[in-house]
């Protein structure tokens, strides 16, 4: 049992965690470690106090996402040796574990999940119904068709494991002070911290909230509503089995995803853990309102069977011997969900020096993994690597109290739901962050959710199946998507990108500051271009269209996903470099058109006395002008890479800009295309995706994206160095252009790479996709892929696994389609392109 130390010991400190649970006291150990002098972690009770203590502690290297697999695999690495340095034990079993298949549809998604871990070192096998029994002899086989099977999975006592950190921690000169509540935070104008207590108060240069359920309440004395909400999680453990008993090995732990409950074993018994339905789990509303009561800390709440019935009998049909055990202990209490059930982790917007690590739906696989790649992050002024949907900017003022409780009941009921590629979720929509035009599009298409936004992925048209019918193969877009793209690229589409994150720039400072920001140069009054922001290890911290409108005022565009990510990046090197400008998020106010297709200057022009034409209005210009007597911002630009504008304007003018232009185009056969239409038509063209072919792993290098990036500009822009340093050292990998020969399914991104090795017996995963779609002018699949230099020559044969197969893949000349400014200067000079 640990002593308490009711005191603060120090009234400075580098860093302030407040928190003692796992997730908390890991960074604590993490940071102390690495070398870091005065780290102070604050807990209001004791350490493991909230969901910590009562966890079932199950620890996966599976996860469905891409670089969330490297917290899972670094957090179980570390609790292998964790006993061996610190000298306390940690109750950590590892007989493997396997996610059970029933239906045809999960072995596809098991297949699915193999193509995107086959890049990763972590182990994961699809075996057979005969390998399931074998591993678990007391499974009722009868509806068993496969198994996802990780060896090295299972479960770890949370408090051990807590109190091993806690002794790692101050063996590194960490202070984890309890029970030493945080009354209040006070900010500094110089960015620091004072972090209240009743013993006193510390001056901090940054806190970190680790504070589980009360992260609410912590977030709160800052104004910032963090949108967690806690949930009532049940688990159950039975009295000893004979057969359990009897066993020789630990049994692995399942995972039934038709039933929705993990079992494993827990000394010569069973435990396990449904996950019911939206309609029947239950929320702690009250504390969202209230607060978390005052003296909360290792209480449950009441258990409710009834609540799990279902699972129970499920758990019974497919373990039987559960049938005839005892249930000897129910476990209920509060786990902390976000809406998306991923946790919010990293520096937050619009507060200084203030980090969080919060909302944890599965804290014990997360904590060790977390803190590492925090602590990493705090000391090296960057992520280790890219974790943007962990990002606590991913949310924002439109995720209101109402639509966390929705979203998380519906998260906590999909635990174990089907994971299909382009998956949407409906609970808690349409936000309050709807474009001008929702109303009047929602019943003509199918709408995908951006960062609060509804934006039309595709649009009907009579006969179609209309709806979400989500697939692993082709489905029910699949037709009328190749209908949108033909539209754009035979005559006029208008599609609806007021997404887009949008900021103004300007001061004296403005030009100073986006030169040094930005790898590109600084585009002239008038002009656009795109820029991309680095970090200082060279990796692309993100992909921004900046024009300067006038003489050192500037309009910066990013994707919806990275908005606030791509602001807090801005307005962090505003105050460390202490440039003077003004930043304004316009994102909200804004509405965007694009209109492209070879028809779109056309249209346009019947809307304006502005001469359009291309001498006037050059590709990559932007004007002030008015369209249908609606103000607009227009820029000579379009993902498409056809002719095209992007359309900037209020957002109340969205309506009037739109019908205006759809009137106009009449004669032209104007008509709605998605992003859909949008991702296949920037595939043809080569264009890389921010997110996806770049981000914090990639460097743009490797990434193609040289052309954006000026060496020997004279400003020292962020990351300058580290990329002289790459080029000098030469390129490992690159990102190359794959045509496919596919069936009924298409690539879409992370599936593995294969190549027949030299000796052409044995084959191996050598990289990557990051992206995929089908080509509907070569009618056939397109992907980008990361591979090593010496297989990215145009010409190399190579493979995609997609669904369990590998599919014949050949890396082609990019692109596919040349865009509409390249085709027209051939053109000119007498060439005939191709289109």
């Amino acid at each position: 049992k640990e002593t308490s130390s009711p005191s603060l010991g120090k009234d400075r400190a580098d860093t302030v965690i407040i928190g003692g649970g796992c997730v908390g006291v890991s960074l604590a150990y993490h940071l102390a470690k690495a070398g870091l002098k005065d780290v102070v972690l604050l807990e209001k009770s004791e350490l493991t106090a909230g969901s910590t203590w009562h966890a079932a502690g199950l620890t996966t290297y599976f996860h469905p996402g891409i670089n969330l697999k490297k917290i899972h695999a670094y957090s179980i690495k570390l609790y292998e040796k964790l006993e061996e340095e610190t000298g306390q034990p940690v109750g950590f079993h590892q007989p493997g574990s396997i996610r059970i298949a029933s239906t045809p549809t999960r072995v596809d998604e098991f297949k699915y999940q193999m193509t995107r871990a086959g890049w990763h070192p972590t182990e994961q096998y699809l075996i057979t119904p005969e390998k399931v029994q074998e591993l678990f002899p007391l499974l009722n086989m009868d509806k068993v068709l496969a198994g996802l099977y990780n060896p090295g999975d299972g479960h770890i006592d949370p408090y051990s494991l807590t109190m091993a950190l806690a002794a790692g921690a101050r063996k590194y000169s960490a202070q984890l002070n309890y029970p030493v509540q945080v009354t209040n935070l006070n900010s500094r104008s110089d960015g620091a911290w004072e972090v209240e207590t009743p013993l006193g108060t510390i001056h901090a240069k940054r806190i970190v909230n680790t504070a589980g359920f009360w992260a609410r309440d912590i977030g709160k004395m800052i104004d910032l509503q963090h949108p967690l909400i806690p949930v009532h999680h049940q688990y159950v453990v039975t009295s000893s089995i004979p057969e359990v008993k009897a066993l020789k090995t630990e049994l692995p732990v399942i995972r039934d995803l038709e039933g929705s409950f993990y079992l494993r074993q827990e000394r010569d018994g069973l435990l396990f853990g449904p996950y019911e339905s939206e309609e029947k789990m239950k929320l702690q509303d009250s504390w969202v309102t209230n607060g978390v009561p005052s003296g909360f800390g290792k209480e449950l709440f009441e258990s409710d069977l009834d609540r799990i019935m279902e699972h129970i009998e499920a758990a019974m049909e497919m373990v039987p011997v559960l049938r005839k055990a005892d249930i000897i202990n129910t476990i209920a209490g509060p786990i902390t969900y976000s809406p998306d059930i991923l946790p919010m982790v990293g520096p937050h917007q619009g507060v200084r020096n203030y980090w969080v690590a919060i909302g944890f739906g599965y804290g014990i696989i997360h904590a060790g993994g977390i803190g590492k790649y925090l602590s990493d992050w705090i000391l090296e002024g960057e992520p280790p690597f890219d974790l943007i949907e962990l990002d606590p900017n991913r949310y924002g003022k439109w995720t209101t109290t109402e639509y966390t409780a929705a979203k998380a009941r519906e998260s906590y009921g999909f635990n174990n739901i089907v994971g299909y590629p382009k998956e949407e979720r409906f609970a808690g929509r349409p936000t309050e962050r709807t474009s001008g035009l929702y109303n009047l599009l929602k019943p003509k298409c199918s709408m995908g959710f951006h960062a609060g936004w509804e934006q039309p992925h595709w649009f009907y048209k009579p006969g179609d199946e209309t709806g979400y019918k989500p697939s692993f193969r082709r489905t029910n877009w699949f037709d009328p998507v190749g209908r949108e793209y033909k539209q754009v690229m035979e005559k006029v589409g208008v599609i609806d990108l007021s997404p887009f994150g949008k900021f103004r720039v300007k001061g004296t400072d403005s030009v100073k500051l986006l030169d040094h920001l930005f790898a590109n140069v600084v585009p002239k009054v008038g002009s656009t271009n795109i820029s991309h922001m680095l970090t200082p290890r060279g990796k692309v911290y993100a992909e921004l269209t900046v024009s300067q409108l006038y003489p050192g005022e500037f309009m910066l565009v990013t994707g919806s996903g990275s908005e606030l990510h791509d602001l807090r990046w801005i307005e962090e090197k505003v105050t460390s470099s202490g440039y003077k400008v003004e930043i304004e998020n316009m994102t909200d106010e804004m509405g965007v058109l694009g209109v492209a297709g070879p028809y779109a200057r056309q249209v346009l022009q019947k809307l304006t006395n502005e001469d359009l034409s291309d001498v006037s209005f050059r590709f990559l210009q932007c004007k002030h002008l008015k369209l249908s007597n609606v103000a607009v911002t227009a820029i000579r630009i379009s993902y498409t890479g056809e002719l095209g504008w992007e359309l900037y304007h209020r957002k109340e003018d969205s309506v009037a800009l739109y019908s205006a232009i759809m009137e106009a185009g009449q004669k032209e056969g104007i008509d709605d295309f998605g992003t859909y239409a949008l991702n296949a038509l920037r595939l043809e063209k080569g264009f890389r995706a921010w997110g996806a072919e770049m981000n914090c792993d990639t460097n743009p290098l490797e990434a193609g994206l040289e052309y954006f990036v000026k060496l020997n500009k004279p400003a020292d822009f962020t990351g300058k160095e580290a990329l002289k340093q790459i080029k000098e050292k030469g390129l490992k990998r690159r990102l190359v252009y794959l045509t496919l020969e596919t069936d009924n399914v298409d690539p879409e991104g992370n599936e593995s790479v294969w190549h027949n090795g030299k000796a052409r017996t044995i084959d191996h995963v050598i990289g990557n996709t990051t992206s995929g779609s089908f080509s509907y002018g070569a009618q056939q699949s397109l992907a980008f892929a990361y591979v090593p230099m010496e297989l990215s020559k145009v010409g190399q044969k190579l493979e995609v696994e997609l669904l369990g197969k590998n599919y014949p893949a050949t890396i082609i000349q990019e692109p596919l389609v040349l865009t509409e400014p390249t085709r027209m200067r051939l053109q000119r000079k007498g060439e005939s392109p191709k289109i």
